[in-house]
């Protein structure tokens, strides 16, 4: 069955409205607009609404980079936000970015659920988990807190960094950062015999790694599934794929997830997406995730 859903635990973050390719949200304190290309419709809210309400809007210079106008001098670069569910909290620090991102992606707090859930779950003492194209680091953060022993992999060294902040401030330690190609790390985890309770993927369209490799989600996906599956503990396990590409629908990922893991038990996909409380859906991606408990 394909299901869609959407976060139920944030506090700290409110998709309000979204439409015309932007998007009014709230994080923490602060209301941001931003570009939304898949926000084709109209906006539920009248466009007066959204300037009386927003403190910071992202206006672009080009199709990758832009700049942030703040209505008062007096508006924060930097804060911070929590999110809680019934396992874990953690925290971030979210910045203005010139890339219109502000260090989180919200429904993936639908993912963090499902991995703090699964951890407490688990018989495995200390159980291993492995987070590749990790980003700023909110799936390593909520598996550490859950008490999971994290390996938290990126190809770049700044978000690295910025997900050891996330760490520190969040009172959590002991997570391992590794700055690779997510590719060759799995393939030399692999010859190690390293086995994982947990992986998440939520690998980028395109990308690149420290030294120049180049990553293209409809080249690469399928070796990259039949490498890491091979690095599932077979008797305890769980794993996420998770890809915002507008060519792949959860069909796909249906099908690339049996064909790399035939015996795969409880099996789920769907779409991600956030409830505007305006009224509007905004979709935010496709998933597949599956489990293994110990009886």
């Amino acid at each position: 069955m394909i299901q869609l859903l959407t976060p139920t635990h944030w506090k700290d973050y409110e998709l309000i409205d979204c439409g015309d390719f932007e998007k009014l949200e709230r994080f923490g304190d602060l209301i941001l607009i931003r570009p939304e290309p898949q926000a084709v419709w109209d906006k539920a809210l009248p466009e007066s609404e959204w300037q009386k309400r927003h403190h910071i809007k992202f206006k672009g210079r080009s199709a990758t980079a832009g700049d942030w106008v703040k209505k008062s001098p007096k508006t924060p670069d930097r804060w911070h936000i929590e999110y809680k569910n019934p396992e874990a909290a953690i925290k971030f620090r979210l910045g203005l970015t010139s890339f219109k991102h502000v260090g989180i992606f919200p429904e993936q707090a639908v993912n963090w659920d499902y991995i703090s859930s699964n951890i407490k779950k688990f018989k495995t003492p200390n159980p291993k988990v492995l987070n590749l194209f990790a980003y700023t680091g909110g799936a390593s953060l909520i598996a550490n807190a859950a008490g999971a022993e994290t390996t938290h992999v990126d190809s770049i060294k700044q978000v690295v960094t910025w997900a050891n902040e996330n760490q520190e401030i969040s009172g959590l330690n002991n997570i391992r950062w590794v700055v690779e190609d997510a590719l060759k790390f799995v393939k030399r985890e692999l010859k190690r015999g390293k086995k994982y309770n947990g992986i998440i993927l939520d690998p980028p369209a395109y990308g690149h790694g420290p030294n120049g490799e180049k990553w293209k989600l409809e080249d690469h996906i399928k070796e990259m599934m039949r490498d890491v599956v091979q690095l599932l503990d077979p008797e305890e396990h769980f794993l996420i794929l998770n890809t915002y590409s507008l060519g792949f629908s959860s069909v796909i990922i249906e099908n690339l997830v049996k064909s790399a893991y035939p015996q795969v038990q409880n099996f789920e996909t769907g779409e991600l997406y956030l409830q505007a409380t305006a009224g509007p859906k905004l979709p935010l991606g496709v998933f597949g995730k599956f489990c293994k408990i110990k009886a």
